[in-house]
């Protein structure tokens, strides 16, 4: 396969992906200053906890302002500024659902937006109609052309739990039908590498806002369920862990639940597993591929944490450990696989 149509590949995976998680974060937040009433205090519709730390819609703009861009778009980090000047350049604590949920959902110059990842992945899978099946680009396109048809803006301010639903069924129809009408090559491991490694950066970034760092004991419980519940509904998994732990969520539990069960498929550990099964189908050499050897020991050291007594390392180091690993897994995606796209495309422009 061409290094470009790799490369497309796999941003198209990694920008719907984007778009899907971002959607689970903004519903999250919205689900939370919604239940905030316990322990919690508003400012300016963000809830912040008296600890300072939740799931907060300023937390959400830290999430995906620090977004790397793909290759071919602008920076991400505009995000937090295009922020404040929607609030009337107000401190980012203090911005509230009226500001960042429009920016995070609707905003086209923004490109951490819902609506620009959808349009992007749309623009990368139209270049690509000979490559993706015809099921996916028409649930595409037809999810891109949708968010054009009703007033989304009108829908954020009356009820955004139907904006983002149709968010996550969308791109959930689009990973069926991957599952079910695409052919096992290198072109569905590129698309399913992009998604997979998206979905475990987007999850880590999550539990780092979300999950203190030195957590005080005079923090009341009822925040830090709120909290666990709030993480929980922004990644679809509330189920899951009820019937895996069966005990009362908090921040720990919840933090290693997404951190280290293989058996969730939306935790880190998960995709990450699946991220290393995509390359080494995609590689003609596997064991020679420094992203798949990285891979190998990072879900090795993953499991050995698991298998340990509740760990001797605290959470928030193991998961900025592992978020540190991925983006060396990232840069070496970049440099083995498309790296032949890049220097074409420099000579090309010159």
């Amino acid at each position: 396969m061409l290094a470009r149509i790799a490369q497309e590949l796999y941003w198209l995976g990694r920008g719907l992906t984007r778009a899907e998680h971002t959607a689970r974060m903004l519903d999250g937040a919205f689900h939370a200053d919604v239940a905030g009433g316990v322990g919690v205090g508003t400012v300016s519709g963000t809830i912040a906890a008296r600890s300072g730390v939740a799931l907060s819609w300023s937390g959400v703009l830290a999430v995906i302002g620090a977004k790397p861009p793909a290759p071919g778009e602008g920076p991400a980090e505009g995000a937090e500024a295009a922020a404040a000047e929607a609030a009337g350049h107000a401190p980012a604590g203090l911005l509230g659902r009226r500001e960042i949920a429009p920016l995070l959902t609707l905003d086209t110059e923004s490109p951490a937006s819902v609506v620009s990842c959808v349009y992007r992945a749309r623009e990368r899978a139209r270049t690509l109609r000979d490559v993706v099946s015809t099921e996916m680009w028409q649930a595409l396109n037809s999810f891109y052309l949708s968010l054009g048809r009703y007033d989304l803006e009108a829908a954020l301010a009356t009820g955004p739990y139907s904006v983002y639903q149709e968010v996550k069924e969308r791109c959930a129809l689009f990973w069926g039908l991957l599952d079910r009408t695409m052919l096992r090559d290198e072109a569905c491991w590129f698309l399913d590498a992009g998604g997979r490694i998206e979905e475990a950066d987007m999850v880590l970034r999550m539990l780092r806002v979300a999950i203190p760092a030195e957590p005080t004991s005079d923090e009341p419980q009822t925040a830090h369920e709120a909290e666990a519940l709030a993480l929980l509904q922004a990644v679809g998994g509330f189920q899951a862990f009820r019937r895996q732990l069966r005990r009362a969520p908090t921040l720990d539990r919840v933090g290693r639940f997404l951190l280290y069960d293989a058996q969730y498929p939306g935790s880190v550990r998960a995709s990450l597993e699946e991220l290393r099964d995509a390359l080494e189908s995609a590689d003609p050499a596997p064991r020679q591929a420094p992203p798949v050897l990285r891979l190998g020991r990072l879900i090795a050291e993953l499991e050995m944490a698991q298998r340990m007594a509740t760990g001797t390392e605290p959470l928030v180091s193991s998961l900025r450990r592992v978020q540190n690993e991925l983006e060396l897994v990232d840069r070496e995606i970049d440099e083995r696989y498309f790296a032949v796209a890049a220097a074409a495309a420099l000579h090309f422009e010159f």
